[in-house]
């Protein structure tokens, strides 16, 4: 087996991978094309075809794919002291034995889709599009819903990502800023990226109002709406569930530190 980066003249092979399963190499495809400065791609490459892959986004962020044997091969290559990483179920060990996590536990992560005409939309609350100005809200709400997970997120960041294409929208109750969600829409699919409700205002439809109104914006021009949650979440599941969304591949997700010798 050799690993080697994706470069120019890989490529056909590696969109050839890609393409039978864009939903499962969605990183894979947007952050080559729409991030290359940022990104680094390993192949596996097995008698001349592609049996594993790994994505390093700015040196913080790894995805990886591919058999067993690959993803043994592509852990070797990745030198990150830290990282946010998601890989397939089967390769949990692996990852464990050079990572140690530092959020929470590791968790399953589920990827669900929804394929235009079979969306459920319950539109029960108005929704309001978001801009830069709601970017220290949006964060208050992201925090005050998971602290851990989002405490790093950053009203400039929320600025930052609204500036390359990620459109916000939410709930209003007495002008006080209660759920929000967003998306980014590709060629391949819209992704519909955080959704968030503050404590006091859950139960409510708020979330499956912002739900609903993110998909029926992806379906007006994509065929394909994504959506990642923790598997473990069943709320949010159910809610998802509820606008349309079905389970399509459960992966394997942490946040990390790389293990001292002496713990390996």
């Amino acid at each position: 087996m050799k690993i080697v980066p994706l470069d120019t003249n890989l490529e056909a092979l590696f969109w050839k991978q890609v393409n039978q399963d864009i939903p499962h190499y969605y990183f894979f495809a947007f952050d080559w094309k729409h991030n290359r400065e940022k990104t680094k791609i390993l192949l596996a490459l097995e008698n001349e075809e592609i049996d594993g892959m790994m994505l390093v986004y700015d040196g913080r962020i790894a995805q990886l794919r591919g058999s067993s044997r690959a993803a043994e091969a592509l852990l070797q290559r990745l030198d990150l002291e830290k990282v946010e990483l998601q890989s397939l179920q089967e390769h949990k060990q692996l990852v464990l034995e050079k990572y140690r996590p530092t959020l929470r536990q590791s968790q399953a992560m589920m990827l669900m889709l929804l394929r235009k005409g079979e969306e459920t939309v319950h539109m029960e609350h108005p929704t309001v599009p978001l801009d830069a100005s709601d970017s220290e809200k949006i964060v208050a709400i992201m925090k005050d819903a998971d602290p851990e997970y989002w405490g790093d997120v950053t009203g400039q960041g929320i600025m930052e990502g609204i500036g390359k294409g990620a459109n916000w929208l939410g709930v209003r109750v007495n002008d006080d800023l209660v759920s929000i969600g967003n998306l980014l829409l590709t060629e391949w699919a819209g992704l519909i990226g955080i959704v968030a409700t503050h404590e006091k205002h859950r139960n409510k439809g708020y979330a499956t109002s912002v739900v609903s109104q993110l998909v029926r914006q992806i379906l007006q021009r994509l065929p394909l709406a994504m959506i990642f949650v923790l598997a473990d979440n069943s709320p949010a599941v159910r809610a998802y569930m509820k606008v349309g969304f079905k389970p399509y591949r459960t992966y394997f997700f942490m946040r990390g530190e790389k293990r001292c010798i002496q713990e390996t």
